[in-house]
């Protein structure tokens, strides 16, 4: 999948999680138009520690009430209990179909009365305090007194939001759609997370990691968004104490894997401490683990030392954490990783949310339902995302290079072994082949001078054919000891005179034209006759390619310690096989070639610790750029 597919569908996911929420949104300002509010209600203490019976017209007054909005929570600051009455006068219905909403109170147990009766009764065994409730109601309980009996072990109680009252079936839709997105959205993250962990076993080793990880944190992200939401306590709240479980558990994984990504991806920070700070996360998820499942063990008699360790000191280290990676990031952005300006793009967006939040939380001494930072992680997923995207492509590139350098020294090494089982025929072949021939070059010599014009021919040809085996010898000989014993400091303006000398006249009988341009003062450490060598075999090939009246330029200059020459023709060029195989013994163009001038020239390059560079497009011409180590007149 390319690029812009990936991006394409991040896209559509979130253009389909905005458009969802804002219809939803929408649809719940229009059902409560339609609807009657009541902002304000009174509540009273109760000290009395006593059970809540069906019926409470018998239960005297326990103190005085209060009048409280909606937008005031109610705190036990002031009275040693962890009960409140709460009641508010129901308004004109005018509909037998109707109800009433409480949006939002907070509560671990609720009692609810009307006309004196008990109507509703919800003791929660888990610590998940925020409660929705949907109540039917008839025109003939106009006027009366809604009461309820709210216990919580929080130290906040209370309803946080307005109680409509309205069509039954509209307040039914609100009741079962709101938070409803919180699962879609969840569920989506989850199954990406699913998807990825199947895939994990198909990823090489050295992938797994960061693939893996990743899925981890996904998989967290989705279960705090789903076991966090109102939507699962208020329609299936018996296994509620599960959700919470769920919820911890998720959390206390979900951090010390951010914070693993982070070090993974990015950096391990300045001196180690991302590195340090993780391990010291992981120790404190499995600390906060301890003390949970003991908790869950003595039936939460331990949730005041559980609620400390797992809430108000976590959140304290979710904050620091918070600034550490974003600092980080961007320490990382300004020193130029591409990869840390993603994440702290995103992260920033996650970062920001959370630690304001949860500023927020603690300002208002945890009366505060966080519920931003699940949008704050839509930013923070697709920044994921993107990142192991691109540390895969950047992963496969490096590959494919890896590929490319490992068949090119493979190459090489074919090359150097060809080069040495030559070299090693040459070396013990040549001196004993080149002795015969000058024999046998000799006594047919003397036939020549004794024999008929008739046989004279036969005898030029043959002598002329020694002497190519006799060249031929001679570069097997140069291939296998180049030759540079005598290395002297050499001014190629000065060896270029002599071969220009030799190689002018063959240009002009080709009828081409040779260019040079090489200043004086160039040096270089090597042999005279072998450079020369070199260089007349390379010129020499250059003129032998040019079509009709073509040129040859030739120039040099010094750069970064080193001596550059061109020799550059538009003759006939060559493909990219063909310049693969330059050099090869026995691979040449020409009718009568052999090879060997080529690879005795790259031999002496080698040998002048020099390398030399083809450059060709057929029809075009070639380009052969030659570099050598530069010296100096005062070496």
């Amino acid at each position: 999948m390319n690029r812009k597919v990936r991006t394409m569908i991040v896209v559509l996911f979130v253009i389909l999680m905005a458009s969802t929420n804002i219809v939803f949104a929408s649809n719940t300002i229009e059902e409560r138009n339609h609807s009657t509010e009541i902002t304000r209600w009174q509540f009273m203490w109760d000290q009395s520690h006593g059970e809540v019976t069906k019926n409470i017209s018998g239960i005297p007054p326990l103190g005085t009430w209060t009048w409280c909005d909606s937008n005031q929570m109610i705190e036990d600051t002031d009275h040693q209990s962890d009960t409140v009455w709460l009641k508010f006068r129901l308004p004109p219905i005018d509909s037998t179909d109707s109800a009433i909403l409480i949006d939002k109170i907070y509560a671990k147990d609720i009692s609810i009365f009307l006309d004196n009766e008990k109507i509703y009764e919800d003791n929660r065994s888990h610590t998940y305090d925020a409660n929705r409730i949907l109540l039917p109601v008839k025109p003939q309980d106009a006027g009366k007194e809604l009461v309820m009996r709210v216990h919580s072990e929080r130290g906040r109680m209370g309803m946080a939001e307005q109680i409509i009252v309205g069509n039954y079936h509209t307040l039914l839709n609100m009741f079962v759609k709101d938070n409803l997105i919180d699962i879609i959205f969840g569920s989506s993250i989850i199954f990406i997370a699913v998807v990825m962990l199947i895939c994990t076993f198909f990823l090489r080793r050295e992938q797994m990691s960061d693939w893996l990880s990743l899925a981890i944190v996904l998989l967290s992200i989705g279960t705090l968004i789903i076991t966090y939401s109102p939507y699962l306590y208020t329609h299936y709240g018996e296994y509620g104490e599960v959700y919470t479980t769920l919820f911890d558990i998720a959390l206390l994984t979900f951090f010390p894997g951010l914070t693993y990504i982070f070090e993974t991806m990015i950096g391990n920070g300045y001196r180690g401490f991302i590195s340090k700070f993780r391990k010291f996360q992981m120790m404190y998820s499995l600390l906060c683990l301890a003390v949970m499942v003991i908790n869950i063990l003595l039936n939460n008699s331990l949730y005041s030392v559980y609620y400390v360790v797992s809430v108000t000191i976590l959140g304290i280290l979710i904050i620091i954490q918070g600034f550490i990676l974003l600092v980080h990031a961007a320490y990382y952005a300004i020193k130029g990783n591409k990869d840390a300006i993603i994440m702290a793009t995103g992260f920033a967006i996650f970062s920001s949310v959370v630690i304001a939040e949860f500023i927020w939380f603690y300002s208002q001494h945890g009366n505060y339902e966080i519920f931003l930072w699940k949008w704050g992680v839509i930013g923070f997923v697709i920044a994921l995302i993107v990142l192991l995207g691109r540390k895969f492509a950047l992963n496969h590139r490096r590959v494919v290079e890896y590929s490319k350098e490992l068949e090119r020294f493979n190459n090489e090494l074919q090359r150097s072994e060809k080069m040495d089982i030559i070299s090693e025929l040459a070396a013990s072949v040549a001196h004993e082949v080149r002795n015969p021939l000058q024999v046998t070059r000799g006594f047919l010599q003397l036939l020549e001078e004794k024999s008929q014009e008739k046989e004279k021919g036969y005898l030029q040809l043959a002598l002329e054919e020694l002497d190519r085996a006799s060249n031929i010898i001679t570069d097997f000989l140069t291939f296998a000891k180049p030759g540079l014993e005598q290395i002297t400091l050499l001014d190629i303006s000065e060896e270029f005179k002599h071969v220009e000398g030799i190689l002018l006249p063959l240009a002009n009988f080709e009828g081409g034209t040779v260019y040079t341009n090489i200043p004086p003062g160039l040096m270089i450490h090597g042999n005279s006759s072998k450079f020369k060598q070199a260089l007349i075999n390379m010129i020499k090939n250059s003129i032998e390619a040019l079509v009709q009246e073509g040129h040859i330029r030739i120039w040099a200059y010094q750069e970064e310690g080193q001596v550059v020459v061109h020799i550059r023709d538009n003759g006939e060029g060559m493909d990219p096989e063909e310049i693969r195989r330059l050099g090869e013994p026995y691979y040449s163009k020409k009718t009568k070639g052999t090879g060997l001038g080529l690879m005795v020239t790259f031999r002496i390059i080698e040998a002048m610790e020099g390398n030399v560079i083809f450059n060709s497009e057929k029809g075009v011409g070639t380009e052969a750029i030659i570099r050598f180590p530069a010296a100096y007149h005062d070496e």
